[in-house]
């Protein structure tokens, strides 16, 4: 697409200036330069691109500036002073670009814009560039430490299933309307321009809804990758320690999270959809069993709806006597779903829901924007894990919220459900014990996947995982222990150790086995090649044991400090299957 760059000036939020970086350029003469794609990588840099200069933590994007002019930017959006010799290599770009355009039509040189923060400004001009495709769009936003992937997954499945065209962003696939294709960005929520690409191709593509993972990067003001973003329901599922190397306290973490909820009151929620003008439903989900629901709860306007287990599927359920932690206060009357008798299963899961509660039914009849008062269903769904309670009903009253389906026609839909790649996903090649691929990597998911499968496991649990290098250091000698409480063989085995020594990061997380009793040698070994150690662990397995594969899940390599390992756990683990089994 091309756009004048004239319609894109409202959103940059800076000065207009010639290569020299002072003479300020006259709006009118500029405005009619045409811009042909949004880019913050120089070598993908096509003639007509807009370039956003950004700074890093390694290098500072305006080293790329002449670069991205050399190859056809037509604007640049930068911050900051340029060093006098990047200026240099600047100006002989601009001049060669001139000299090359001699003898054609119409000269275009390329326009200099310097703002406060190039970073913040891709979201606002990526929304003008694109037409504004959220305001096209029923979005809805999905956040937490755990279970967001799934959750986007699933409200997509479950919109589909319904009749409705609709589109997602995951951290593992995405989709812009048609099937589900793996995500290349590897990020649970890419920059904005791509953000905005994407819902713009939705719309293209005739879609209803858009289903996105919001991460706290995604969500941070700083980073702004969701900016401009007009969500109408955003899903709470959970937060827990995680990415304090860059949110640096937990209450950050936690805040910037909420502004998924805070983005709720930012809008009209009038939508164009498919040229049909409407209303669309505003409304906000929580996880009744999380500490912090009602402190989310209370970051929107709009009316919130939550859901519970009554602690019989998460953390919780591993907790008893003097062990037990409270679960959260919830405000009576407060419009909540609840899981009871929940059957978790190797290839499933079933339980009943209660859809309100005692007193639930006036709020909810009297907000249209929420599920109805519905009576108690049956839920069964081919989905390992007792957690993916939590992630089905968020799906269920995000769906019904929105599209106005009862529950219980929704529930009739839930069985053709699928796990995404990479989540409880298991394997058998007529081993004699159970193998499951996941990609839990945080000590609140191991404590929400560990206790229902030691309540039905008949032999031993056997946990193989890592953590990732240069992030937070805190969560490791968690993991060990958390590991070492729930399991009977603990393996230490490379996530991503990236710049670390291998060995040395794995020591971290053997501390925390040991203190919850384990012993090198004997129930904990630590072997960094993570193919010699499934080998390892599989060897050790008998009938009725259950092998946990975590950390890695959908992923597709190994990070080290000098070269990437391409690697596949689950092609990986059949691997190793086939030769114990020959």
């Amino acid at each position: 697409m091309e756009k004048k760059l004239s319609l894109l000036l409202s959103a940059i939020n800076g000065k207009a200036l010639a290569c020299d970086g002072v003479t300020e350029q006259d709006l009118d003469i500029i405005g009619i330069t045409p811009i042909t794609d949004l880019v913050f990588d120089s070598r993908l840099v096509k003639p007509g691109a807009l370039f956003f200069a950004l700074p890093g933590h390694h290098t500072d994007g305006n080293r790329f500036i002449a670069d991205a002019i050399e190859r056809g930017a037509n604007a640049v959006i930068y911050e900051g002073e340029i060093p006098h010799e990047e200026q240099l290599k600047i100006a002989k770009a601009v001049v060669k670009r001139g000299i090359e355009d001699l003898g054609q039509k119409q000269t275009v040189l390329p326009v200099f814009f310097k703002v406060d923060d190039a970073q913040g400004s891709m979201a606002p001009v990526s929304d003008a560039f694109y037409d504004s495709p959220s305001k096209k769009l029923a979005v809805i936003g999905v956040t937490g430490t755990e279970g967001k992937s799934s959750t986007v997954s699933f409200v997509w499945q479950l919109l589909r299933l319904a009749g409705h065209k609709a589109g997602f962003i995951s951290t593992v696939q995405y989709s812009l309307g048609a099937e589900a294709l793996a995500n290349p960005q590897h990020t649970t929520t890419p920059e904005a321009p791509i953000v905005q690409k994407y819902l713009y191709e939705m719309v293209q593509n005739g879609c209803e809804y858009a289903v996105v993972e919001s991460s706290s990067h995604g969500l941070s003001k700083k980073l702004n990758r969701l900016g401009n973003v007009n969500f109408d329901c955003g899903i709470f599922m959970n937060v827990t320690l995680e990415h304090l190397e860059f949110h640096k306290t937990f209450e950050q973490y936690k805040d910037d999270k909420a502004n998924l909820f805070r983005a709720l009151d930012e809008n009209d929620h009038v939508k164009t959809i498919n040229n049909v003008r409407q209303i669309i439903p505003s409304f906000g989900i929580v996880n009744l069993e999380d500490p912090e629901c009602m402190f989310f709860a209370g970051c929107t306007k709009k009316n919130v709806f939550g859901f519970t287990t009554d602690g019989m599927a998460g953390k919780a359920a591993g907790e008893s006597g003097t062990n037990a932690v409270p679960l959260p206060k919830i405000p009576d009357g407060f419009p909540s779903m609840k899981a009871k008798n929940i059957a978790s299963a190797r290839f499933g899961i079933s339980f009943t829901v209660d859809a309100c509660g005692s007193s639930a039914g006036t709020v909810l009849n009297a907000d249209p924007a929420l599920p109805r008062e519905h009576k108690s269903f049956q839920v069964t769904a081919t989905l390992p894990g007792a957690f993916n309670a939590y992630n089905i009903m968020a799906s269920l009253i995000a769906v019904s919220g929105l599209t106005g389906v009862p529950f219980e026609e929704l529930a009739k839909l839930v069985p053709e459900l699928k796990p995404i790649t990479g989540r409880m996903t298991t394997l058998d090649l007529g081993q004699s014990f159970e193998v499951i691929i996941d990609y839990a990597h945080t000590p609140s998911s191991f404590e929400t996947i560990f206790p229902p499968l030691k309540k039905r496991c008949d032999g031993r649990i056997f946990a193989l995982f890592g953590s990732g290098g240069e992030r937070d250091l805190t969560k490791r000698p968690l993991q060990g222990e958390i590991a070492g409480k729930w399991c009977d063989v603990v393996v230490l085995a490379d996530e991503d150790p990236r710049g670390e020594d291998p060995h040395k990061l794995l020591e971290d997380i053997a501390v925390g086995a040991r203190k919850s009793g384990k012993k090198d040698g004997i129930d904990l070994f630590i072997i960094p090649d993570r193919p010699t150690a499934i080998r390892r662990t599989f060897e050790m397995a008998k009938k009725g044991d259950i092998v946990l594969l975590l950390g890695k899940g959908h992923e597709n390599s190994i990070i080290y400090k000098d070269f990437v390992m391409p690697y596949d756990e689950i092609e990986e683990a059949k691997k190793a299957l086939q030769e114990i089994l020959k």
